[in-house]
């Protein structure tokens, strides 16, 4: 029969044996939950680092794709050098002599398509023109604005405050639009042989200053018979020379 201590000292190795053997279960089941809780996270973060780069190239698409305002005025697939100064960057050479030719290197701008004399694609190239600054162009290469506002047949004859604008196959030194001072030259629509025509034939009545939109004088002469002739002849001679217009200030046509 064996002794008492040795029966404590079996029942105490079981007993931790079995305490070791819980021990283990227990942390294997909690790495597995901390394994679970972390994989997670990064499903989410693998999940929006995929949705982002699928629609960075949407946004890119849709940048590119928008034309620029400037591409209404630029033909495609025609001569380089027959683009209008809008669809094109030129590097200004200011160094050239005024009235000479010169040649300036030029590109065009982006989504611009042209071609050389040998119908090949190009997007460097030059032109040539004359060396002048846009204001010093002549008068039938810009368009101004207009005014009514101002007196034609004034001495001395009135300006007025011009806008003018080059035309688009016109290539110039400085700003395409500029200001101006221009002589009054417009015209309400007034001829000067029907003004002459009718002072001769019914001045007397008054007829040439109605027509010319002076009711004033109409009426003073078809009262006073044409001043008794004095006033017709006088007015003969002055729509004559052209010093009697229309009473809007305008031109004869």
């Amino acid at each position: 029969m064996a002794a008492p201590w040795v029966l404590r000292a079996v029942r105490g190795l079981c007993g931790a044996a079995l305490f070791l053997s819980q021990l283990s279960a227990l942390s294997g089941r909690v790495g597995s939950l901390m394994t679970t809780k972390l994989s997670q996270p990064q499903s989410t973060v693998a999940k929006s680092l995929t949705s982002t780069s699928t629609n960075t190239p949407y946004f890119k698409a849709a940048e590119s794709t928008e034309i620029p305002p400037y591409m209404i005025k630029c033909p495609s697939n025609g001569l380089c050098s027959r683009l209008p100064p809008d669809c094109m960057t030129c590097n200004t050479n200011y160094s050239c002599i005024y009235g000479k030719p010169a040649t300036f290197d030029c590109k065009v701008k982006p989504h611009v398509h042209c071609v050389d004399e040998n119908n090949h694609e190009q997007e460097n190239f030059t032109i040539n023109m004359t060396c002048q600054f846009c204001w010093q162009l002549a008068t039938s290469d810009y368009v101004c604005t207009n005014s009514t506002n101002c007196m034609t047949v004034s001495c001395p004859r009135q300006r007025y405050n011009a806008t003018c604008t080059v035309r688009d196959h016109i290539h110039c030194l400085g700003n395409r639009v500029f200001p101006k001072m221009l002589y009054c030259n417009w015209t309400g629509g007034y001829k000067w042989s029907t003004a002459l025509a009718l002072s001769i034939t019914l001045g007397g009545f008054g007829a040439d200053r109605f027509y010319l939109g002076q009711w004033r004088e109409g009426l003073g002469k078809l009262f006073s018979f044409g001043g008794l002739g004095i006033w017709t002849l006088i007015d003969v001679l002055l729509i004559g020379v052209g010093y009697v217009g229309p009473a809007d200030g305008s031109l004869y046509i």
